[in-house]
């Protein structure tokens, strides 16, 4: 018969292999429900933008290269991520993903090959840093094909009829840019340039023309030069609204001839045959923001904003111009979208995901927006107050 100590011990031995059951129990509950915490963790869907192309990828794992492997998507050095391959992506993210190619690119007959992202004539325009006014092979709004030609706007001075014709076009070719300027060329008259040959900003050409024993002669008419004011554009800058073209004068003379020699040429008739056209130059009337209203505070989007415009250049009255065109635009968040057009950011590009082209971080990163934005204003418009004066004549930049 037990004592009573030892029906107490065995009591007690039963309890503690009854806890120890149970905790044990727990303890792989716990882990069960932690693993499938981890696993649902883990799993998500993301939006995956590949060269213009979106798609829904369901993909297990933590990093962007989790969700491009589950894609399928292969990425080499020169191509675009953002985010950047090693980062995490949380469910419902966005992946940008831009394959880079070599684009064969001819400027004024000047060839060159180069890399490039953009999906569109116009993105790679703006990423060359183009100017408007330029004449492309291809509509801005054209998928970018392998091979893109650029002529950009020049003066052509053209020694014709004695006298010197200084005509602005965008002409790829003198054969082009006589044709723009409204050069009328007869059978048998000479040039200094090649006709096929590029025109490049501030090329002489001179034309000799044929000598004749006819009665009928075409001379050349300059163009008249007029400045209007334009009250949208900022004092110290001009455009050319209408690009000025040359007339054509029609002149018939009787001619007497002895010997071979003419020794005699009489005019009978004389009729400008095409007008000339006029060259409009508009020039701003419209005084610049303040310079002494560009105080910011420092450590802001503002601040490093004007900081980076100075690095390129461009002082107080240039800033003040970029300071109130963003205001207008984003208000100089980071986080500013569009939920119409879809810009975004601080510069409101269009899409957001332009400013990829110069940093992973362009969601949230002002000095990535503030790169790509000036980078944009300098190869469209020249300057920030160049991009403020279109904005206050179009409401968009």
């Amino acid at each position: 018969m037990r004592t009573t100590d030892s029906r107490r011990a065995t009591s007690r031995e039963q309890v503690v292999g009854r806890f120890a059951r149970l905790l044990a129990q727990g303890l792989v509950v716990a882990v069960v429900a932690g693993s499938t915490t981890a696993f649902a963790m883990l799993h998500k869907q993301v939006t995956l933008d590949v060269d213009g192309s979106v798609v829904q990828v369901q993909a297990f794992g933590r990093t962007v290269a989790d969700v491009l492997a589950a894609g399928d998507v292969a990425v080499g050095e020169r191509d675009l991520v953002a985010p950047a391959p090693n980062e995490q992506i949380a469910a419902g993210g966005l992946v940008v993903v831009r394959h880079s190619r070599q684009l064969t690119l001819e400027v004024d007959g000047d060839q060159r090959t180069v890399w490039t992202t953009a999906l569109t004539v116009g993105e790679a325009v703006d990423g060359l840093g183009l100017r408007d006014g330029v004449r492309l092979s291809a509509s801005r709004s054209d998928a970018l094909g392998r091979e893109l030609r650029v002529s950009t706007e020049k003066t052509i001075h053209l020694a014709v009829d004695g006298q010197v014709i200084d005509g602005v076009t965008s002409g790829g070719t003198v054969r082009d840019a006589l044709r723009e300027i409204g050069l009328v060329l007869d059978e048998g008259d000479e040039v200094s340039v090649p006709l096929d040959a590029a025109a490049v900003d501030g090329l002489v050409v001179m034309v000799t023309r044929a000598a004749t024993q006819g009665e009928t002669v075409t001379e050349a008419l300059p163009f008249d030069v007029q400045e209007v004011e334009d009250a949208t554009q900022f004092t110290g800058t001009t455009k050319v609204r209408t690009a000025g073209r040359a007339g054509v004068r029609t002149s018939t003379y009787q001619v007497e001839v002895v010997g071979g020699v003419v020794i005699s040429r009489t005019l009978l008739t004389s009729v400008v045959t095409t007008p000339p056209v006029t060259q409009v130059v508009a020039k701003g009337t419209r005084a610049l923001p303040n310079p002494s209203a560009v105080a910011v505070e420092p450590g802001t989007a503002q601040a490093m904003g004007k900081e980076m415009a100075a690095a390129r250049g461009w002082g107080d009255d240039q800033f003040a111009c970029l300071l109130v065109l963003w205001n207008h635009e984003s208000g100089w968040r980071v986080n500013a979208g569009n939920p119409v057009t879809g810009a975004y950011g601080i510069p409101q590009s269009l899409p957001g995901s332009k400013m990829a082209t110069v940093g992973a971080d362009w969601q949230t990163n002002p000095a990535t927006q503030i790169t790509w934005g000036l980078n944009y204003i300098a190869g469209r418009y020249g300057t920030p107050c160049g991009a403020y004066a279109q904005w206050l004549g179009h409401n968009w930049y």
